[in-house]
């Protein structure tokens, strides 16, 4: 059967959970036996968020084949278990810079390039393209911002076109809304949502379902009126409760029938009941845990824990895995001192220091190193985290002072951490890193070798700087041990102590590949060695 597509766009205000929503209902259809790819498409002009600050919006999620993502594709991983590409994000940054490279080029034969069609027909080319590759039953697009937003005004006018050109059961349109809660007048309200479907309706687009995100229970005569003022049917007005866990939200919206709703509106198939007993097991893991570890997180984002949410769901994994429930502490690398650091990690099961860019906060890292070092605390240097382990124990061990990042300190007399030589010449920021899937042997023996189970493993990166293999032989003299290392290359990309409980840092992410169903072995190794810890201190 040829792909259906849903598109889900939201209104009212942003962050209400259109990636949450999109990836339960994959789920439930993925669980149902259909093959669900979802795409997310941003309203911004940045070509990629590789270059965006994380405080403006969250991490920057990285794919197997190395593009720079929205965070949310990192949910839609999470949720569904396969691996998401290039093709699964596109911001409007993308599309102007191809319709406009592709006029340079004279592919419009002195046409006048417009927002409609030219812009509007390279939307609808990208939107079809996953559901074209014969690999999907159904494409689920997610589409960023608001109704009403100016930016995100070419997307919906494309998602009018496309349901015209495609036909009435090819396609679904799910509107995401708020009901909130006046306290004063003591009820919901419902006119936020009636305005918003307004908006998408005057775009020409009438929603199919509407997800009504809401703190309080909507009762069936909100319901009813909700349905009549939006010309939606009764029982396609959804609720979306505030959850204890995003991962309860695919049971709420089963509990809800979207899923049912969904077959009903494209003319799916009626495949199995969902088969969702492993996700109520990791629910039940996730939900009764019978230990608790504090892991220290040291990061210069963390006022915005979005900045680090990959790193925050992997530990929910693995706590799941471990039955231990793990309470991050956030500690800002910035306000990390030599004076300080011992009453502020004192209390700590494991640390793990964050990857991030620049200068600011290297300092506070490097001192919590030592003191984890120096401690024997579990530990995990992640990306920069390890750059920084190496920079630690060159100054503090080796004796080599001054020793730095050439990130850090360009003029350093040892550079332990230096670029690679095809970076030097780079003058582009967007996309030059080093980025995506790389693969990494491990040496048998090692502790990494021992957490992976296997002595081949691939990676996902995104960085620029890389451990300088000139000072390796005195590294390993002194305790500090290179056990994973890039076959092609000869870049180091794990180390750990031998003479320290647990003591691991990696060159690349392992956050980005930890789902729900497959925790990462190094997020499950480090809790179970935090746990470890704490009885070794009772």
């Amino acid at each position: 059967m040829a792909a259906k597509y849903i598109f889900v766009t939201g209104g009212v205000t942003s962050s209400l959970g259109k990636g949450i929503i999109s990836a339960s209902l994959a789920k439930l259809l993925q669980a149902r036996g259909f093959s669900v790819t979802i795409q997310k498409f941003d309203p911004y002009i940045n070509i990629d968020p590789g270059t965006l600050n994380p405080y403006e919006h969250g991490e920057c999620f990285v794919t197997e084949d190395g593009a720079e993502t929205d965070l949310d594709l990192g949910h839609y991983e999470r949720f569904l278990n396969v691996p998401t590409s290039q093709a699964n994000n596109v911001t409007t940054g993308r599309i102007y810079h191809h319709v406009i490279t592709q006029e340079r080029e004279g592919a419009y034969l002195g046409k006048t390039v417009q927002v409609i069609p030219h812009i509007t027909d390279e939307i609808k080319r990208r939107m079809l393209l996953l559901g074209e590759s014969g690999e999907f039953d159904i494409v689920i697009t997610e589409i960023g911002g608001c109704v009403g937003d100016i930016e995100s005004l070419p997307f919906i006018e494309a998602v009018r076109q496309l349901r015209w050109e495609l036909g009435v059961n090819e396609t679904c349109v799910i509107h995401l809304t708020l009901v909130p809660y006046l306290k004063a007048a003591g009820e919901l309200k419902t006119k936020p949502t009636q305005h918003s479907v307004r908006d998408l309706s005057e775009a020409g687009v009438q929603p199919d379902i509407l997800v009504c995100r809401s703190e309080y229970h909507i009762p069936t005569d909100l319901r009813k009126k909700i349905a009549l003022f939006c010309n939606v049917k009764q029982n396609s007005v959804i609720e979306s409760i505030d959850a204890e866990t995003i991962y309860d939200v695919p049971l709420l919206m089963r509990k809800e029938k979207l899923d049912e709703r969904v077959i009903a509106k494209l003319k799916l198939p009626q495949r199995n009941e969902p088969e969702l007993e492993s996700w109520k097991e990791f629910l039940g893991r996730l939900k009764n845990p019978t230990a608790e570890v504090n892991i220290g997180l040291v990061g210069k984002y963390v006022e915005l824990p979005d900045a680090y949410k990959s790193i925050v769901e992997s530990f929910v994994h693995a706590g799941a895995a471990n039955e231990c429930k793990v309470n991050i502490k956030w500690f800002q690398s910035e306000n990390i001192s030599d004076e300080n650091v011992a009453g502020l990690l004192q209390g700590m099961d494991g640390v793990l220091v964050a990857p991030g860019f620049g200068e600011r906060g290297f300092k506070g890292k490097l001192e919590a190193i030592r003191y984890v070092r120096e401690s024997g605390i579990p530990f995990l240097g992640i990306c920069l985290g390890m750059q920084c382990a190496a920079v630690e124990f060159a100054r503090n061990v080796l004796g080599l002072e001054g020793a730095a990042s050439t990130e850090m300190d360009p003029n350093t007399p040892y550079p332990v951490i230096d670029m690679m030589e095809d970076q030097k010449n780079i003058t582009q920021m967007g996309g030059t890193m080093r980025l995506g899937a790389y693969t990494c042997e491990l040496k048998k023996g090692s502790k990494a070798f021992s957490i992976y189970g296997k002595s081949k493993i691939s990676e996902r990166h995104r960085h620029r700087y890389e451990f300088n293999n000139k000072y390796l032989a005195d590294y390993e003299k002194a305790g500090m041990m290179a056990t994973g290392i890039n076959p092609e290359t000869g870049l180091v990309e794990v180390i750990e102590l031998q003479n320290h409980p647990w003591f691991v840092a990696a060159q690349y992410h392992p956050e980005l590949k930890s789902t729900v169903l497959n925790p990462h072995p190094l997020f499950v190794k480090f809790v179970k060695a935090a746990m470890n810890y704490t009885k070794s201190k009772k």
